[in-house]
């Protein structure tokens, strides 16, 4: 069984990585990360998680349906190809709603890849 992740969840635990976070956009999601090492050295644990679907989404119901289907994705993938001590935001889009699953795989697969590509760096 996969290892279970920490949540984001406060208000400015969210603003800090969709502020300052690396940003990649796929057709199914946009994922925002930051590493918390830099601001908290001693806080190495494990990949903490927070997931946003606007009303831009569509109904309650639509919203709820792309944070579960994000929220099996995360847990599914992160703990093997996520980095200790890092935020993961992922934010759903319109098309999260309808994308098959695999789809969506491959779009987290991918923005990872990049997001944690070497030369990647935030800068301020």
């Amino acid at each position: 069984m996969a290892q279970q992740l920490d949540h984001l969840r406060t208000r400015a635990e969210f603003l800090r990585v969709v502020g300052r976070g690396q940003k990649w956009a796929t057709p199914g999601l946009v994922i925002r990360v930051v590493r918390r090492e830099a601001e908290h050295p001693d806080d190495a644990g494990r990949p903490r998680l927070g997931l946003i679907a606007s009303k831009k989404v569509g109904s309650a119901v639509a919203r709820n349906r792309v944070k579960r289907r994000l929220r099996a994705l995360a847990n599914e993938l992160l703990p093997e190809h996520g980095k200790p001590g890092t935020d993961y935001v992922l934010i759903g889009r319109s098309a999260t709603v309808e994308r098959r699953f695999e789809e969506l795989r491959q779009d987290l697969l991918t923005a990872l890849e990049r997001v944690h590509k070497p030369g990647r760096g935030h800068r301020p």
